[in-house]
Protein backbone atom coordinates (compact mmCIF):
# COMPACT_ATOMS: atom_id res chain seq x y z
CA UNK A 1 0.00 0.00 0.00
CA UNK A 2 1.37 3.27 -0.68
CA UNK A 3 1.50 6.16 1.80
CA UNK A 4 -0.39 9.42 0.20
CA UNK A 5 1.23 12.24 0.11
CA UNK A 6 0.04 15.11 1.43
CA UNK A 7 -3.85 16.44 1.04
CA UNK A 8 -2.89 19.16 -1.29
CA UNK A 9 -1.19 15.94 -3.72
CA UNK A 10 2.15 17.96 -3.86
CA UNK A 11 4.86 17.43 -2.52
CA UNK A 12 6.01 19.71 0.73
CA UNK A 13 4.62 20.67 4.27
CA UNK A 14 0.84 20.02 4.56
CA UNK A 15 1.10 23.42 5.69
CA UNK A 16 0.96 24.63 2.44
CA UNK A 17 -2.64 23.25 2.31
CA UNK A 18 -5.38 25.28 0.88
CA UNK A 19 -8.70 24.57 2.15
CA UNK A 20 -11.25 24.50 -0.35
CA UNK A 21 -14.31 26.39 -1.12
CA UNK A 22 -17.57 25.18 0.60
CA UNK A 23 -20.78 25.28 -1.84
CA UNK A 24 -23.63 25.95 -0.01
CA UNK A 25 -25.62 23.67 -0.46
CA UNK A 26 -23.02 21.85 1.89
CA UNK A 27 -23.63 24.24 4.03
CA UNK A 28 -27.26 23.85 3.81
CA UNK A 29 -27.39 20.14 4.56
CA UNK A 30 -25.65 20.74 7.34
CA UNK A 31 -28.13 23.19 9.11
CA UNK A 32 -30.87 20.47 8.09
CA UNK A 33 -29.34 17.48 9.29
CA UNK A 34 -28.47 19.68 12.66
CA UNK A 35 -31.66 20.02 13.22
CA UNK A 36 -32.94 16.44 12.57
CA UNK A 37 -30.08 15.47 14.88
CA UNK A 38 -31.97 17.54 17.61
CA UNK A 39 -35.37 16.43 16.78
CA UNK A 40 -33.83 12.36 17.09
CA UNK A 41 -35.36 11.75 21.03
CA UNK A 42 -38.78 11.91 19.09
CA UNK A 43 -38.29 9.53 16.77
CA UNK A 44 -36.72 7.31 19.57
CA UNK A 45 -39.40 8.08 22.25
CA UNK A 46 -38.68 5.10 24.37
CA UNK A 47 -35.37 6.26 25.06
CA UNK A 48 -33.77 8.75 27.29
CA UNK A 49 -32.98 12.00 24.82
CA UNK A 50 -29.48 12.26 26.87
CA UNK A 51 -28.93 8.80 24.97
CA UNK A 52 -30.24 9.57 21.83
CA UNK A 53 -27.89 12.15 21.83
CA UNK A 54 -24.51 10.54 22.93
CA UNK A 55 -25.60 7.56 20.10
CA UNK A 56 -25.74 10.43 18.00
CA UNK A 57 -21.85 12.06 19.36
CA UNK A 58 -20.40 8.67 18.81
CA UNK A 59 -21.68 8.13 15.20
CA UNK A 60 -20.30 11.51 14.63
CA UNK A 61 -16.72 11.24 15.81
CA UNK A 62 -16.44 7.73 14.39
CA UNK A 63 -17.18 8.96 10.95
CA UNK A 64 -13.47 10.28 10.56
CA UNK A 65 -11.83 6.81 11.63
CA UNK A 66 -13.24 5.40 8.34
CA UNK A 67 -11.42 8.23 7.05
CA UNK A 68 -8.35 7.73 8.24
CA UNK A 69 -8.99 4.03 7.32
CA UNK A 70 -9.19 5.40 3.63
CA UNK A 71 -6.34 7.62 4.02
CA UNK A 72 -3.74 5.05 4.62
CA UNK A 73 -1.38 6.29 7.10
CA UNK A 74 -0.79 4.63 10.28
CA UNK A 75 -0.24 7.83 12.06
CA UNK A 76 -4.06 9.60 10.80
CA UNK A 77 -5.42 6.15 11.83
CA UNK A 78 -4.27 6.37 15.76
CA UNK A 79 -4.58 10.24 15.64
CA UNK A 80 -8.13 9.71 15.01
CA UNK A 81 -9.14 6.38 16.67
CA UNK A 82 -8.07 8.29 20.02
CA UNK A 83 -9.76 11.30 19.46
CA UNK A 84 -12.95 8.82 18.96
CA UNK A 85 -12.14 7.28 21.63
CA UNK A 86 -12.31 10.64 23.57
CA UNK A 87 -15.91 11.33 22.51
CA UNK A 88 -17.53 7.93 23.06
CA UNK A 89 -16.24 8.74 26.96
CA UNK A 90 -17.39 12.10 26.66
CA UNK A 91 -20.81 10.64 25.37
CA UNK A 92 -20.62 8.05 27.90
CA UNK A 93 -20.19 10.24 30.43
CA UNK A 94 -23.15 12.56 29.29
CA UNK A 95 -25.75 9.65 29.37
CA UNK A 96 -26.01 9.98 33.11
CA UNK A 97 -23.93 13.42 33.70
CA UNK A 98 -24.98 17.33 32.98
CA UNK A 99 -26.79 17.25 29.43
CA UNK A 100 -24.54 20.19 28.88
CA UNK A 101 -21.46 17.78 28.40
CA UNK A 102 -23.27 16.82 24.71
CA UNK A 103 -23.49 20.34 23.83
CA UNK A 104 -19.86 20.77 24.67
CA UNK A 105 -19.18 17.62 23.00
CA UNK A 106 -20.91 18.66 19.94
CA UNK A 107 -19.58 22.37 20.15
CA UNK A 108 -15.80 20.56 20.54
CA UNK A 109 -16.51 18.17 17.43
CA UNK A 110 -17.21 21.02 15.39
CA UNK A 111 -13.73 22.74 16.24
CA UNK A 112 -12.12 19.37 15.66
CA UNK A 113 -14.13 19.57 12.15
CA UNK A 114 -13.22 23.29 11.29
CA UNK A 115 -9.30 22.57 12.13
CA UNK A 116 -9.52 19.41 9.57
CA UNK A 117 -10.70 21.78 7.35
CA UNK A 118 -8.32 24.31 7.71
CA UNK A 119 -5.41 21.36 8.00
CA UNK A 120 -6.34 18.63 5.50
CA UNK A 121 -5.12 16.37 8.31
CA UNK A 122 -6.48 13.74 6.80
CA UNK A 123 -6.55 13.41 3.29
CA UNK A 124 -9.79 12.41 1.25
CA UNK A 125 -12.42 14.60 3.14
CA UNK A 126 -12.86 17.87 0.79
CA UNK A 127 -16.71 18.56 1.51
CA UNK A 128 -17.14 16.39 4.92
CA UNK A 129 -15.21 18.83 7.65
CA UNK A 130 -17.53 22.11 6.10
CA UNK A 131 -20.84 20.29 6.58
CA UNK A 132 -19.78 18.61 9.69
CA UNK A 133 -18.58 21.41 11.67
CA UNK A 134 -22.31 23.24 10.33
CA UNK A 135 -24.20 19.91 11.45
CA UNK A 136 -22.15 20.12 15.08
CA UNK A 137 -22.57 23.61 15.94
CA UNK A 138 -26.34 23.52 14.95
CA UNK A 139 -27.27 20.50 17.11
CA UNK A 140 -24.78 22.10 19.46
CA UNK A 141 -26.32 25.41 19.56
CA UNK A 142 -30.16 23.94 19.14
CA UNK A 143 -29.56 22.06 22.31
CA UNK A 144 -28.53 24.60 24.28
CA UNK A 145 -31.36 26.37 24.01
CA UNK A 146 -33.63 23.74 24.52
CA UNK A 147 -31.67 23.10 27.88
CA UNK A 148 -31.65 27.02 28.46
CA UNK A 149 -35.33 26.55 27.97
CA UNK A 150 -35.54 24.00 30.67
CA UNK A 151 -35.94 20.83 28.54
CA UNK A 152 -35.00 17.49 30.33
CA UNK A 153 -32.76 15.04 28.16
CA UNK A 154 -33.24 12.27 31.07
Amino acid sequence: MSTPQNPTGRAGSALTYQAPSVPRAVLGWGVAVGVVTVAMPLVFWWLPAASVYSMSLVLIAAVYVGFAVADGRRHVLVVESLVAAAFVLLAAVATVGPAWLLVAGLLAHGVKDLWQHRTGFVSGTRWWPPFCVTVDWVAGLLLAVLLAAGVSTR
